[in-house]
């Protein structure tokens, strides 16, 4: 069953990076990606949680435990993609208006 699972993932993956790839073949948006990464992530733990409340359900403690301990790491992935810093790109439109002064005067770039 664990094995039919990790295919189904792998191919999830595929297919999603497929779209990713088709929908933006020149330029590249990170930003995208890692709002698609944060859903596919949140599917993912949510199905673990269900599969935990399942063998819970069923009596079967170290499974209910391992399928939480898996859904507990993919949160932990999703805040890091959370936290990642993708910066916005300048836009060609500010460079050519004529502005007093930097409009990003150091600042960080913005999060997701």
């Amino acid at each position: 069953m664990a094995q039919l699972h990790d295919l189904r993932l792998r191919l999830l993956v595929q297919q999603e990076s497929e779209q990713i790839s088709n929908s933006q073949p020149s330029d590249l948006d990170l930003s995208v990606v890692q709002a698609r990464c944060l859903c596919w992530l949140s599917l993912l733990a949510e199905a673990h949680e269900d599969q935990s409340n399942d063998a819970e359900s069923r009596g079967d403690t170290e499974q209910a435990m391992g399928w939480f301990a898996d859904s507990m790491r993919l949160r932990d992935v999703i805040q890091v993609v959370t936290s990642i810093e993708i910066p916005l790109p300048e836009s060609t439109d500010i460079e050519n208006n004529d502005f007093e002064g930097d409009l990003f005067n150091g600042e960080p770039p913005k999060t997701a």
